[in-house]
């Protein structure tokens, strides 16, 4: 009897962590495929910066909508390693086209996975470019097996959770802001 409970409880722990890994945990916070962008970014202790960005952009309602939208999302650590004062200038009511823009750089319109994109790099010849929801190009490559970003500006960001899905898109985590020209 003990051993067959013993057996049920592995068998739920299991199950249970199949279902947590379908979707990355990202800044200490399972991320629900149930759950909308915002919903989910809220919960990541690795994103503050990026949520009090997108509520001084006002892009709250945008990015909450039926979407899809693939949203590379930097870091706290990627926001502060901009020049010191960038991230305070932005987030100023006076500036908000300029951090409109800025985030809505880092938003495709679509679902597409690190296999798509990985895809459209290989189709590329080793490069693929994207426009934003700013109306600004991203460009992909590979660096090894990992996805990098290059800017309009020359600046690299590396993916470094991929594949986090959300109910109305995907967000891939990356390690430095990317800046449009």
């Amino acid at each position: 009897m003990f051993a067959v409970a013993v057996l049920a409880i592995g068998s739920l722990e299991a199950s249970a962590q199949m279902m947590k890994s379908d979707n990355p945990t990202v800044g200490g916070a399972a991320m629900y495929k149930t759950k909308d962008i915002v919903d989910n970014a809220v919960n990541s202790a690795d994103h503050t910066t990026l949520v009090a960005a997108v509520k001084a952009a006002g892009l709250v309602d945008t990015l909450k909508s039926k979407g899809p939208f693939t949203v590379f999302a930097p870091t706290n650590a990627a926001f502060a390693a901009l020049p010191a004062g960038t991230v305070e200038t932005l987030l100023k009511p006076e500036n908000k086209e300029l951090l409109t823009k800025v985030l809505t750089y880092h938003v495709l319109s679509g679902n597409f996975s690190s296999k798509d994109v990985v895809k459209a790099i290989t189709k590329g010849g080793g490069k693929a470019t994207f426009t934003t929801l700013s109306g600004d190009t991203l460009t992909a490559m590979l660096d090894g097996s990992n996805v990098v970003l290059m800017d309009e500006k020359g600046g690299r960001s590396t993916v470094t959770i991929a594949d986090v899905r959300q109910s109305n898109g995907v967000i891939h985590v990356i390690d430095a802001v990317v800046l449009p020209n």
